[in-house]
């Protein structure tokens, strides 16, 4: 439950402002907390830190890991702080500032200078790098077969895991053993990645906790079939003798897409990780909650029911709803973690069994403005006068239009026209976001929070996802000079009329 009111931004880390091609921990992301403190704001959401692969547009929802975190987030200059790389080294790196995240880039940047800290590293004594050896040690549960994993991608580079050899498939002890004395110095390169990960990251919580600022981070329900977590635990999964998906996962149609949305995750077996007391996904939270103070959960129904869909489907339309064990699961979970502060993300439109279930626990839900104006509004969920006080409430979320963007291209002229009569007065294009941001932070949800776009009045040329595509999201970027003090003034001002500080 959410105790006090506060409101904050939403902002990826790789939507910071960076000369790496993509935004990252190092000194941009501490000015960005600045910022936060300076406007008078609590939070800070971000999207899931996992490793991304440009064969997934990079989306942070389809990664090879749920625990590991993403070496394109890894700041050089913080390398070049603790004598890891040369300044020079950095300058000869070409510059990618620009408004638009250059992953391509950035991945072949940092993978260089990764190698020649990671050399540099290797050079130092066993003492110098005890630290190094203690992560190593306290996170081997996941770290390990991690490691292995993405090793082993360097020696198996097409296809996924299913097309190893047959011993490395199905994890025979003698072929694991053999390739962790072959790929040695690969494997230790992965764990030096994940090492330095943890410390510029752990350092960004430290400097966020003085000035007062929580982090809320996003989990998603499902992790990705080529990944090191359905390879060390095939037996979670749906798969057939071939340890391919079975079954896999999605949405039926919805708002953002009639046919469905198909994932193509494979799905969990409940009745196996109910025997286990649900382990594995004990020691997901306790991982997430060792990274964030508040933990979004990304497609929260599908802990209470998900969409089940043939594996070589075509679309989700195929699909049907299958029962998961939601209340033994989080029986069990507020019996490991007597205080979890998580977020659902109900968007103000699921089914009673899913309300039911947040209420019986105290989560709370999310709730977009966006959908508020339709022909509904006076009992939508979503409209501000509707909003209770355990609630987050939103402008938008990271895969809607922003503000400004769905009032020019997607609201209808009805939708517009109540927009007015809830405003009581007509407003513009220029204008809007900042209306939704009022409506926001005078609502009753103790927590308010606006994707950075709307904050800067940005059009949907900003827009961070289109749920339904691969390509050509999660790419935005803010730039230093958007964050100056005028917007900061402004949102402060807001803040404290409406007794969020």
């Amino acid at each position: 439950m959410i105790n006090a009111r506060g409101s904050g931004i939403l902002l990826p880390v790789a939507s910071l402002p960076s000369p790496y091609g993509v935004g990252d921990l190092g000194p941009g992301a501490c000015r960005f907390a600045d910022f936060l403190a300076d406007a008078g704001q609590r939070f800070w959401e971000i999207l899931p830190l996992s490793p991304t692969l440009g064969s997934s547009g990079h989306s942070p929802y389809s990664s090879f890991s749920a625990f590991a975190g993403n070496p394109l987030l890894i700041s050089p200059e913080l390398l070049c702080r603790e004598g890891l790389l040369h300044r020079v080294e950095l300058e000869e790196m070409p510059a990618s500032p620009g408004n638009v995240v250059d992953y391509g880039r950035a991945a072949a940047c940092k993978e260089k200078l990764l190698s020649l800290a990671f050399e540099r590293f290797r050079g130092r004594g066993r003492q110098r790098r005890g630290s190094w050896i203690d992560f190593t040690e306290q996170q081997a549960s996941w770290l390990e077969d991690y490691a292995l994993f993405a090793a082993l991608k360097g020696e198996f580079p097409f296809g996924t895991w299913a097309m190893w050899p047959p011993e490395l498939r199905d994890r025979k002890p003698a072929a694991l053993s053999r390739m962790r004395r072959k790929l040695a110095l690969p494997l230790a390169r992965e764990k030096f990645v994940q090492y330095i990960f943890d410390r510029q990251w752990s350092s960004l919580r430290e400097y966020c906790r003085q000035k007062g600022i929580h982090v809320i981070g996003d989990l998603p329900i499902y992790v990705a079939y080529d990944s090191a977590d359905v390879w060390a635990n095939p037996e979670l999964f749906f798969l057939g003798k071939d340890k391919k998906p079975v079954t896999v996962g999605g949405v039926p149609p919805d708002l953002f897409c009639k046919t469905g949305q198909l994932w193509g995750n494979p799905v969990y077996r409940w009745d196996v990780l109910k025997e286990s007391g649900y382990c594995w996904w004990r020691e997901r939270f306790c991982q997430a909650f060792r990274n964030y103070d508040w933990l979004r959960i990304d497609h929260f129904r599908g802990f209470v029911a998900y969409w089940e869909v043939p594996a070589g489907a075509v679309t989700a339309e195929s699909g049907q709803w299958k029962k998961a064990p939601a209340d033994d699961f989080f029986r069990q979970l507020y019996s490991d973690f007597p205080c979890l502060p998580i977020i659902a993300e109900d968007l103000g439109a699921e089914s009673a069994e899913v309300w039911k279930i947040m209420d019986r626990y105290d989560i709370p839900g999310m709730r977009p403005l966006l959908f508020a104006f339709g022909d509904s509004l006076p009992e939508h969920p979503c409209a501000p006068h509707n909003i209770s006080e355990n609630t987050v409430v939103y402008t938008g979320t990271h895969d809607l239009n922003t503000v400004r963007g769905w009032f020019c291209r997607e609201a209808t002229r009805q939708d517009r026209k109540r927009l007015y009569r809830y405003l009581g007065s007509r407003t513009s294009a220029s204008r809007v976001p900042w209306d939704l941001i009022r409506l926001a932070m005078m609502s009753a949800a103790r927590l308010a929070v606006f994707p950075l776009q709307d904050v800067l009045g940005l059009d949907e040329t900003a827009r961070m996802n289109r749920p339904g595509t691969v390509h050509g999201n999660w790419q935005w970027r803010v730039q230093p000079e958007e964050l100056g003090p005028p917007i900061m003034e402004r949102l402060r001002e807001l803040t404290e009329i409406y007794g969020r500080l």
